[in-house]
């Protein structure tokens, strides 16, 4: 029997996160760590990402150079490229940034014809994520966005113009939306030849604004039916198109625009979060640590200042909440997991009696010590994860 591979670790991937947390407009269905930009000096809190990189670096002895640097937040496109080049700096100096290494932007439409894209490229991006969410304005509108359809198209169009691996991230499964609505909206998505599209539904969390609204009886949620009817049309026009789903909510035309950090993320590999409110999985000597920043920036910034870091908290992992979370983000992309991984952070087997039945209702495939699950069982994956969880 051969050995069985290492549960975690940089082996997965390694990727650095960092979070900028402000945004032009906060979105009513949003749930991360976000404020109001407004008027404000970017220097402090810039200084103290780039300084919490290199806070990071002794206490990483294991990790080498990385595969992938991840801007998001809140709205990163807000800072101008010479502040996103200062990031990629710091990645690079703290690091190491691998040559084929990927960077992404997290981009807003109305940031994108405002922004010299040519700038953002020398500055080390190669890769936008753009925040259409819909094509529809009465949509827009009710998600709060502060773009309409119109600059959605203008933006996405001249994005592609400059960076080729582009991806674009929609909502569905809002409030009303029909069948054929989103048929022809996806459709209309497909039209602009984006090699990466990520496909939401729309989720109400409690402390949202929708969740606030929702609580009231002022906003109704979709149907579970309704939403998994939309969830298997979206695969159906997608695959057909030539973009497969390679997990849950994410669909490229090739494993070469896969999102290379995102897959850190579901295979179990290690990622540094920086900026305020940004999490973590960190592997050293064997074990497995999970980090948060402090949400507040001031705080954060104050932390770093006394050169502890931006973490709030770095704490030591349980091996059931390892082997839980191996499960549930290994079953998420279509390549699945090897069960051996979760079974010796466990130190259980998972239950193959499960596993049969889930292989005979087409929920399920194994292939050897492999196991993932079909694009059937992507519809009940939180309750196949929840059955098999050790």
């Amino acid at each position: 029997m051969s050995q069985a591979p290492a549960p975690f670790g940089p082996e997965y991937g390694f990727g650095i996160y960092v979070h900028w947390p402000y945004c032009a407009k906060i979105c009513p269905y949003c749930d991360f760590n976000v404020y109001a930009a407004k008027d404000r000096d970017n220097s402090p809190l810039l200084s103290a990402i780039r300084k919490d990189l290199e806070i990071h670096r002794p206490r990483m002895p294991e990790h080498g150079k990385a595969d992938s640097l991840y801007l998001g937040g809140g709205t990163p496109s807000l800072l101008a490229p010479a502040d996103i080049a200062g990031l990629v700096t710091a990645a690079e100096d703290s690091f190491g940034l691998k040559p084929d290494a990927e960077i992404t932007l997290e981009a807003n439409p109305n940031d994108i014809l405002r922004m010299d894209l040519e700038g953002l490229k020398a500055a080390g991006v190669n890769r936008l994520s753009i925040g259409v969410q819909s094509l529809r304005d009465h949509a827009l509108a009710f998600l709060g966005r502060d773009h309409d359809s119109e600059i959605a198209r203008m933006a996405m169009t001249r994005a592609m113009k400059v960076f080729r691996n582009s991806s674009i991230d929609l909502i569905y499964a809002r409030p009303g939306q029909s069948h054929d609505e989103w048929q022809v909206e996806l459709e209309e998505i497909l039209d602009f030849g984006a090699p990466h599209i990520s496909l939401y539904e729309l989720t109400i969390e409690e402390r949202t604004a929708f969740g606030k609204a929702a609580a009231r009886g002022h906003m109704t949620p979709m149907e579970d039916d309704d939403q998994a009817d939309l969830y298997e049309l979206t695969q159906d026009v997608l695959s057909s198109a030539g973009l497969p789903a390679y997990e849950v909510s994410n669909h490229a035309v090739s494993e070469a625009y896969q999102s290379r950090h995102n897959k850190t993320y579901w295979n179990g590999g290690d990622w540094i979060g920086v900026g305020p409110g940004a999490h973590g999985r960190l592997s050293v000597g064997g074990n497995r640590y999970a980090s948060e920043a402090e949400r507040q920036p001031a705080t954060y910034i104050a932390n770093v200042q006394a050169l502890a870091s931006g973490w709030s908290d770095a704490s030591k992992l349980y091996p059931i909440d390892n082997a839980r979370e191996l499960l549930a983000m290994g079953l998420r992309p279509a390549t699945g997991i090897d069960r051996r991984r979760i079974e010796t952070v466990a130190d259980r087997a998972l239950p193959q009696t499960k596993i049969d039945v889930f292989v005979d209702e087409g929920w399920m495939v194994q292939d050897g010590s492999r196991i993932a699950l079909t694009a059937k069982g992507r519809l009940l994956a939180d309750a196949l994860t929840a059955e098999l969880s050790p």
